[in-house]
């Protein structure tokens, strides 16, 4: 089907100054490729000025400014005779000359087997080719026979509903809050923010030119999710406050008996043909078992519930905590504070990233809605570097002498990278060095994102990083390994969520009685992360093992399982089956297979612990696998792995 934005969506009218002062705005590599598109003239490919390899965080190919100069100069050419023409682009290029320009364009060997991966996720030819492709044409009946259930409306039960909507099939998609976002409708603590790129951090289909950040705040995000959900027609499918108290499965009529309960505690039973979970990892805040923290006097909550009716202006507050969400609030409570103490059980690796909090210039977003591929190029230049290029400097090499501090040469160079990193930003901070600094291997744990405002709070005055968990709460304070108590007026937990309670605290009953949380335990298994033997016609997006801790964005995750999803219910509803279950020797091997996966990898160091393992220290959450061999695996279903039933 035809998407719903073009590679080319809107004329361009403005005047050359106007062109000239948007192109110094311009990524030069996107630049090129857009140049190439219009004008069909390939001899860009042969000249001088080439693009150097792309790392992340550089858009500009590491190109000398009078190379810059140069190709803007060209532009302008190439974009005015382009609005004075006919507005008709030449023919499309080659898939030989696409390889050949994402070659050029990354300023390295692009391997064969990802091109259509990317010419798919890049969506050169104007068409979703993610959407459901019907093979029969007499399959209306079953679909309107046929209901299924989507628990969640965040990114990936929206996009669910936007394809179960295309696809002509009933659905319903249930909300335990009061609106659709999930992550973002929950998080609204000061400073929310995704740390994917946001030209990236979005639908293949329903790309954005017009983000104000390029890493966006949370009203941002949610709005953009919303406004799909709404344009797609959605958003008429969700009832909100309402949770799913359990499920269990009927052998009899093949169908799904959930127990639905919305904000008045009324209860209902309703029965689906499929089930589709997306609830995410990370919805369940974790609180940590401390020591008399019912004494506390004053407010205490979680980063993912902030309290908003809590004034911090001239308080003492506690954040416990260093994760993600600590390094986002952190800088934006201490403004706040008249005193600020920040307990930390582990420091994180951070990447430097100047574009972290930076706005997009009108120029930039220009070019995004209105020069011809820029957006779609502009997409591919923020996906290859941090996608599959990153995983050889994960992978643990049995020979490396230093295991305790890196996993392999690649892995030590980014260690000394990002230490140097930290130095720089805390010079004549001995002290605060050697609590910030890691002892673990880069990326064993949550990589976060920093452009200096984490280090710049940390050696204010008023700020103090306590190296150590929190042991004790007292009724006005919270005291840290060194058994001092620091007296304060509110405690902030930024302590993350329960990841390895996968679909918790549902009770979800399938074939023989067996529930779901009793036969996963503490190191949860699915198939291709997405289906679970003796679980019919039951479908996990961001299931177990699925987060990914290397590359992409999980919105590219979704995708890809989605559409494995739509492809299943599209097999069972142009048959005469009415369940399919996954067999359990396709699901052990897949398991065994997972397992020595991860053990090859940084995430399973033994100094490293993460919210990645169980208790037991087994990687139960993110994914091993490259990029480009999951897109492969979840194109379609294999109906082999199944066991088929009437």
């Amino acid at each position: 089907m035809k998407s719903q934005t073009q590679a080319a969506a809107l004329p361009i009218t403005e005047d050359d100054g106007f062109i000239a002062e948007a192109l110094e705005s311009a990524s030069i590599p996107t630049l090129m490729m857009a140049m190439l598109h219009i004008t069909g003239d390939l001899s860009l490919l042969e000249g001088t000025i080439r693009p150097q390899k792309a790392v992340m965080g550089d858009t500009q190919g590491l190109l000398t400014l009078e190379d810059q100069a140069e190709i803007r100069r060209q532009a302008l050419d190439v974009l005015t005779a382009y609005r004075d023409g006919d507005g008709q682009l030449p023919a499309p290029p080659s898939r030989e000359t696409i390889l050949r320009m994402m070659r050029f364009f990354v300023g390295e060997d692009v391997p064969d087997t990802y091109v259509p991966m990317m010419l798919e996720e890049m969506d050169l030819d104007n068409e979703d080719s993610r959407a459901t492709a019907w093979k029969k044409k007499d399959s209306s009946t079953r679909k309107s026979d046929f209901h299924v259930l989507v628990i969640g409306s965040g990114m990936s039960g929206v996009l669910t509903g936007i394809r179960l909507e295309q696809a002509g099939i009933d659905y319903t998609v249930v909300e335990k809050n009061s609106g659709i976002g999930g992550t973002w409708f929950e998080n609204t603590y000061p400073g929310a923010r995704v740390d994917i790129p946001n030209h990236f951090y979005c639908y293949s289909f329903e790309p954005n030119s017009n983000w104000s950040e390029f890493f966006a705040r949370r009203d941002e995000l949610r709005d953009y999710f919303e406004h799909c959900a709404q344009k797609y027609g959605v958003l008429d499918n969700i009832c909100f406050e309402t949770e799913v108290v359990s499920a269990r499965w009927e052998e009899s009529n093949s169908q799904w008996s959930v127990q639905l309960r919305d904000s008045q505690g009324l209860e209902i039973n309703k029965k689906f043909n499929a089930i589709v979970s997306a609830v995410g990892q990370l919805n369940r805040p974790k609180i940590p078992s401390i020591e008399g923290m019912e004494l506390f006097q004053g407010p205490v909550f979680h980063s993912a519930r902030w309290d908003h009716d809590v004034d911090l202006n001239g308080k003492r507050v506690a954040v416990i905590g260093t994760g993600a969400s600590a390094l986002q609030l952190v800088p934006e409570v201490a403004k706040q504070t008249s005193q600020l103490h920040v307990f930390q059980r582990s420091p994180a690796w951070m990447f430097p990233n100047p574009n972290y909090h930076a706005e997009v210039s009108e120029g930039k977003k220009w070019l995004l809605a209105h020069v011809p591929y820029y957006s779609r190029w502009y997409r591919f230049l923020l996906f290859w570097p941090g996608s599959d290029g990153l995983m050889p400097s994960l992978i643990v090499d049995p020979e490396w002498p230093h295991p305790d501090r890196s996993v392999n040469a690649l892995n030590e160079e980014t260690r000394i990278a990002f230490t140097e990193y930290m130095e720089s930003q805390l010079a004549g901070s001995t002290d605060l060095l050697e609590k910030v600094v890691p002892q673990y291997p880069p990326f064993g744990k949550r990589m976060l994102q920093d452009n200096g405002s984490w280090l710049a709070t940390l050696v204010r005055e008023d700020v103090e990083l306590v190296d150590s968990e929190a042991r004790k709460i007292t009724a006005t304070g919270v005291i840290g390994g060194d058994g001092r108590e620091r007296e304060v007026d509110v405690i902030v937990f930024a302590t993350g969520f329960h990841t390895n309670k996968f679909l918790w605290p549902m009770e979800i009953t399938g074939r023989q009685n067996k529930n779901l949380a009793e036969t996963w335990g503490d190191e949860p298994r699915a198939y291709l992360g997405i289906t679970v033997p003796d679980f019919p016609n039951l479908f996990c997006l961001y299931g177990p093992a699925t987060n990914l801790a290397h590359a992409g964005s999980i919105i590219f995750n979704s995708e890809c399982q989605v559409r494995y999803i739509m492809d299943s219910l599209r097999g069972l509803l142009e048959s005469d089956y009415s369940a399919m279950d996954c067999r359990q020797e396709v699901h052990d091997q897949f398991a065994e297979n997972l397992n020595e996966a991860f053990a090859r990898t940084v995430w399973a160091h033994p100094g490293v612990e993460s919210w990645y393992k169980n208790s037991r220290g087994r990687v139960t959450t993110t994914s091993p696998w490259l990029l480009v061999d999951y897109w492969n695996w979840t194109r379609a279903c294999d109906f082999a792995d199944y066991t088929l039933t009437d």
